[in-house]
C-alpha cells in the first residue's frame, strides 16, 4: 500500500477522565477544517501525560478504520464504542493497516511531511474508555494499535487528504513484525539486535531492546496495562 486516506482529523483537550478524574486528551473531537501540523503535533491538541503521550515522537497518531469492524466482531458488547476517534486518534485513515506500515515510512499530505515513529504502545487507560479492565491488553495481542508520527516538514492537515508514501527505508519491519518481537517472540536475540540497530529509533524503544539483549529478559508490561486501584 503506497496511499491513504484521512477520513477524520481530531483534537482534544486535556479533560478529567475515569473514576479518579485523571488528567487525559483521550476525547478528541473532529475537525472539519484545516489544522496547523508541527513538530509537538497538531494545534489545539492536548495530552494530559507528557511523560508518557505527545513530544516529536508521537507528535499525531493514527488508527485504521479497517480495524473497527474487527474489533466490533471481536467484543459485541461494546461494538458501538468502536467507530472513528474510539482510540483517542487524531487521524483516523483508510487504505492502510499496522501490516501495511513500516518504521521510517514517510508520507507526504500536500506541504507535511509525516514520519512513521513507532507503534502505540497500549495503555490502562484504554480499560477505561471501554469498559474492559484487559482492553489495553487485547489491543497489544492483537496488534491493532496504530501508530505515531512525527513531524518532518510542517503544514496544514485536514480530513479528506491523501498521503502518498516518499520513502521507505525499512521495509522488513511492518508494525506487525514490531509488535510480534515487543510482545510475542519477545526474546529473539537476533532480530533485537536489528531493531536496536534502526535510525531513527525512537530511544526509549532502543534502550528497551538493548535491555532486553543484555539482561535475556522482558521487561515487566503490569504498570502500563493493569488499571491502578
Amino acid at each position: 500500500m503506497d496511499t491513504f486516506r484521512i477520513e477524520e482529523l481530531r483534537i482534544g483537550t486535556v479533560r478529567p477522565f475515569g473514576p479518579a478524574g485523571v488528567p487525559s486528551g483521550i476525547d478528541k473531537q473532529p475537525v472539519s477544517g484545516p489544522v496547523p501540523a508541527g513538530p509537538e503535533g497538531l494545534a489545539g491538541d492536548a495530552q494530559g501525560d507528557r511523560k508518557h503521550h505527545g513530544g516529536p515522537d508521537k507528535a499525531i497518531h493514527a488508527y485504521p478504520v479497517a480495524s473497527l469492524p474487527l474489533w466490533a466482531h471481536d467484543l459485541p458488547g461494546q461494538a458501538a464504542l468502536f467507530r472513528p476517534g474510539a482510540f483517542g486518534e487524531n487521524l483516523s485513515v483508510s487504505g492502510v493497516a499496522e501490516a501495511d506500515i513500516c518504521l521510517g515510512d514517510r508520507w507526504r499530505l500536500g506541504s507535511v511531511l509525516l514520519e512513521v515513529s513507532q507503534g502505540r504502545q497500549p495503555c490502562w487507560k484504554l480499560n477505561l474508555r471501554f469498559g474492559l479492565p484487559d482492553m489495553a491488553r487485547k489491543v497489544q495481542e492483537t496488534g491493532r494499535s496504530g501508530w505515531y508520527f512525527r513531524v518532518l516538514e510542517e503544514g496544514p492537515l485536514a480530513a479528506g487528504m491523501e498521503a502518498r508514501l516518499e520513502a521507505r527505508p525499512n521495509p522488513q519491519w511492518t508494525l506487525t513484525r514490531v509488535s510480534d518481537l515487543l510482545y510475542r517472540d519477545t526474546l529473539n536475540l537476533a532480530a533485537l539486535s536489528e531493531f536496536a540497530t534502526l535510525a531513527g529509533l525512537p530511544e526509549t524503544w532502543r534502550s528497551m531492546a538493548q535491555a532486553r539483549l543484555a539482561r535475556h529478559e522482558t521487561e515487566s508490561w503490569a504498570r502500563r496495562l493493569t488499571t491502578p486501584e
